[in-house]
């Protein structure tokens, strides 16, 4: 399974101005941006860690998702949540050419533990010998910051202001997320049962 992002949050959907009051960084003053290439890292940062710990995606943006075997053909599991849209499914051959898979035979089950790509008939379409299936899917609680759950909004915060302040530390710590972080986001931490792989 291969998950890969296609588009990046933009700056504007970042809470830039709010991380600089978060951290009273002084204003007013003709260089006020000059921190905001190492402040938008650390958001990014940030939110990229928050999204490998939880499995959820903080803010939209698209991705391509390529598997070589269904897990069950009644229902895949996608490996992120939540999946607001799948924009185009293909199957791939052997030789990598595409086919595509029209709309009207599959839907999105959506569930913001474990979104679904679910066949409209008893079976998604068969995988080719060697081949690959392929989604292009949308995936995330909002296409801001401000439209974000109010604990994982804080929680990016929170950890962004972390890695800012510790951001000369080499030295490792006890545990890389701190605890105020773990908390905000401990229940959208996905549960897998049965050594339960999501691809």
């Amino acid at each position: 399974m291969v998950l890969t992002e296609q588009t990046a949050a933009p700056l504007t959907a970042l809470p830039l101005a709010e991380f600089k009051a978060h951290l009273r960084l002084g204003t007013g003053f003709s260089d006020d941006d000059i921190q905001d290439p190492v402040l938008e890292s650390f958001l990014r940062a940030a939110m990229s860690a928050i999204e490998a710990r939880t499995g959820k995606i903080l803010i939209e943006r698209t991705f391509s998702w390529i598997i070589n075997a269904w897990r069950d053909s009644a229902g895949q599991a996608f490996p992120v949540a939540p999946v607001t849209d799948i924009l185009s499914f293909f199957l791939n051959d052997a030789n990598g050419d595409p086919i595509v898979i029209d709309f009207s035979l599959y839907r999105l089950e959506q569930d913001m533990q474990r979104p679904v790509l679910r066949p409209t008939g008893t079976a998604l379409p068969t995988i080719p010998t060697g081949g690959t299936a392929q989604l292009f899917f949308a995936a995330g609680f909002a296409d801001s910051w401000g439209g974000l759950p109010a604990d994982l909004a804080q929680a990016m915060l929170l950890l962004a202001a972390h890695y800012y302040e510790y951001r000369h530390e080499t030295a490792l710590g006890e545990g890389c997320m701190p605890y105020g972080v773990s908390s905000l986001i401990e229940r959208y931490r996905t549960v897998r049962l049965f050594g339960g792989g999501r691809d």
